[in-house]
């Protein structure tokens, strides 16, 4: 009886070992689009509750979207995806009840922090979502739609928290959030399935309960054995904080500081517009709501052209890596092929142009200015929008790259070190801008920038050095584990 389950078993597994390398994912591209779009929508929430209203408020809504994707973004990677935007769309909606009914400053600082706290952690799990089901090779692509989406909330926010205040009191935005947000709730439940691959592996497996949508289509095939995992890890305190440990990785600490420098230098930028652009040019609350299009438009664009460049970066990259290998053009690439694929070079080969842009505009920017034409530092605020966009789409294509297990988590990170380091240069950028004046403030800010530009020639010449060194470090750890869990089964 023993002898046949073990022949048995062996039968299966040479089987399966003749069988060929299962997709990363079944999702046809167009599936993988639609929910990309999906968590897009989701996504847009963010950015749109931050400049819809009040910036008054805008300094404890940074602190909270930054600290709150941290306890999101591991609870994403653990529990799901779907669940958790569940979880944070509920909070969502709850802090736009509460908001809607305050009429003191101090209740709308709680409830908007609350409120962050429900939106700022969309933009992670969505994250995760396009690194449970997409590849290297396809994923440029879909993070520029899921940015550009994502950022029209930049675009159109000022502008309907003008026009919705001026006409029907502010009050009546969170009525408008509150609709909009219990929309992207409904199609969440309705048509978003569970992408966590510890759930649903690659698509082949059956989901159930909270998983699965309310509209899903059963995988027309079974999954391989290898295929079907369960989840066994719990929220704890210590896999809220593992994250951070990202941080002590050389390539994505550099990678991560670079972004937040850019990121913090574009806040400053759009912080600064009301203040530089209302007296100067004697404009009416809805004429400040409309000078943020440009700026809106950048970020859009920046984002939906960058994912383009992405995917012909990749190819370009894949092509001389499989000259350089031997390999046929129609031969699919392994895993074990691609540990050594040069994902850093295929992420950041355009990024010099467009840090040179970055640094251009923004030097101009300030001087601009004096210049009393409105039209030239809008067109250069579109310039910086695409610039600091293009870069942060290029820096979480990399973070989901590097931890595609973890992209929720590690898009997390991302999103504290980004809005740690903004809300410093949010919180001082006037006091720089009164003392220096605006001309020298921007070109000091294009500066540091350019001062540490270098960061992106560290991590093109050692970060795949790194990556593969951390790999081993991983895969020996790993081996120590299972060897100390046999001695105490022998034991």
């Amino acid at each position: 009886m023993t002898s046949a389950r073990s022949s048995a078993d062996a039968s299966t597994y040479t089987l399966e070992k003749a069988l060929p390398e299962p997709p990363y994912h079944v999702f046809t591209l167009a599936k993988k689009k639609q929910l990309v779009y999906i968590v897009s929508v989701a996504g847009l929430f963010s950015p749109l509750s931050s400049n819809i209203y009040f910036p008054a408020l805008g300094e404890i809504a940074k602190v909270v979207q930054g600290i709150a994707p941290s306890f999101w973004g591991p609870m994403s990677d653990t529990k799901g995806r779907r669940i958790t935007f569940i979880g944070t769309f509920v909070v969502y909606l709850i802090a736009n009840v509460g908001l809607a009914f305050s009429n003191n400053f101090t209740a709308l600082m709680v409830f908007r922090g609350i409120q962050a706290a429900g939106s700022a952690a969309t933009i992670s799990v969505g994250a995760g979502v396009i690194g449970d089901i997409t590849t290297a090779r396809e994923r440029g692509g879909l993070i520029g739609i899921f940015g550009g989406i994502r950022m029209l909330g930049q675009s159109i926010g000022p502008v309907f928290g003008g026009i919705i205040s001026q006409y029907l009191g502010y009050h009546a935005i969170f009525w408008f959030l509150f609709c909009l947000g219990s929309l992207a709730l409904f199609l969440i439940i309705l048509l978003l399935p569970e992408t966590l691959r510890s759930i649903a592996g690659n698509g082949t497996i059956t989901l159930t309960s909270i998983h699965r949508p309310l509209i899903y289509k059963t995988p027309p095939y079974p999954p391989r054995r290898d295929q079907v995992c369960t989840p066994h890890r719990k929220i704890t305190v210590s896999s809220i904080v593992a994250p951070l440990k990202f941080l002590f990785e050389k390539d994505v600490f550099i990678t991560l500081f670079f972004g937040s420098i850019v990121y913090t230098v574009w806040s400053m930028v759009t912080s600064s517009t009301t203040a530089l652009f209302q007296t100067r040019f004697n404009l009416n609350d809805l004429q400040v709501g409309l000078i943020f299009l440009p700026n809106g438009a950048g970020c859009v664009a920046g984002s939906y052209l960058t994912g383009y460049l992405m995917d012909h970066d990749y190819r370009t990259i894949e092509s001389r890596y499989r000259t350089e290998k031997g390999l046929h053009e129609d031969t699919k690439l392994n895993k074990k092929e691609l540990l050594d694929f040069p994902i850093e070079e295929s992420r950041l080969r355009n990024i010099w142009w467009i840090i040179l842009l970055f640094i251009t505009s923004t030097a101009l920017y300030g001087f601009s200015l004096n210049m009393n034409i409105i039209a030239v530092p809008l067109v250069l605020q579109f310039v910086i929008a695409y610039a600091a966009t293009a870069v942060f789409s290029l820096n979480s294509a990399l973070v989901i790259d590097l931890y595609p297990g973890a992209s929720a988590s590690a898009t997390a990170v991302n999103n504290l070190m980004r809005c740690s380091v903004g809300a410093v240069g949010v919180a001082v950028v006037q006091i720089v801008v009164d003392g220096v004046g605006e001309g020298a403030a921007f070109a000091i800010l294009a500066g540091v920038t350019g001062v540490c530009s270098p960061l992106v020639g560290v991590e093109w010449v050692y970060g795949q050095r790194w990556r593969l060194e951390r790999r081993e470090r991983l895969r020996r750890k790993e081996e120590l584990k299972k060897e100390m869990g046999l001695e105490k089964l022998v034991g």
